[in-house]
């Protein structure tokens, strides 16, 4: 329970200090909330990507610099960034500066723009999202990877994805509600 008596997931609680309201708020607003088209899934496949290894509340702190590093996370435009793109991105202090995670994301977004149009991406995607199943009753039932997720993985590697591991994927499928993670008693309401 929290400050203004909800109950919660255990990740988005416990958190003092002033980026408590940005990790609550990203739990209550956002998280595990179905989220589909191509752009929005390319901008949350990206940060989990960048994410790995590091504190998600790291991310979210940084998510704007990241939105105008990569041109709002445009797949077309980032599909065409050169390497003085990467030789800018490596200098912003605003973002994670891994080249790596860089490398991956204007590669994954060559690989969406191939797809064809950005809603493919988001139909690919979704089409691994698994039937509804009971929330979870606390975060030990909570997997790091799934059949789906780790299906998902090898699709997108097949077709030239990178950065996207079956746990990275499964954190996507969590993060925009192709499954519901959010434990039984938390008032966010079911999205399926």
């Amino acid at each position: 329970m929290t400050d203004d008596g909800r109950i919660r997931c255990s990740w988005a609680v416990g958190r003092p200090g002033p980026d408590f309201d940005l990790y609550r708020d990203y739990h209550d607003q956002e998280w595990g909330r179905p989220l589909r088209g191509g752009v929005a899934l390319f901008e949350r496949m990206s940060l989990e990507a960048f994410q790995s290894g590091l504190s998600w509340l790291t991310i979210l702190r940084k998510r704007e610099n990241f939105r105008r590093a990569f041109a709002g996370f445009d797949i077309e435009k980032v599909a065409r960034f050169t390497d003085a793109d990467v030789q800018r991105l490596m200098a912003d202090t605003g973002i994670v500066r891994n080249r790596a995670k860089i490398d991956a994301t204007i590669a994954n977004a060559r690989a969406a723009a191939e797809l064809g149009t950005s809603e493919e991406l988001s139909e690919l995607l979704w089409s691994f999202a698994p039937p509804s199943r009971p929330r979870p009753a606390d975060g030990s039932e909570i997997p790091s990877a799934t059949d789906e997720s780790k299906a998902m993985a090898k699709e997108l590697k097949r077709r030239g994805f990178r950065f996207v591991g079956p746990t990275t994927a499964y954190a996507l499928m969590q993060a925009t509600g192709m499954v519901d993670d959010h434990v039984r008693d938390c008032w966010v309401p079911s999205p399926r």
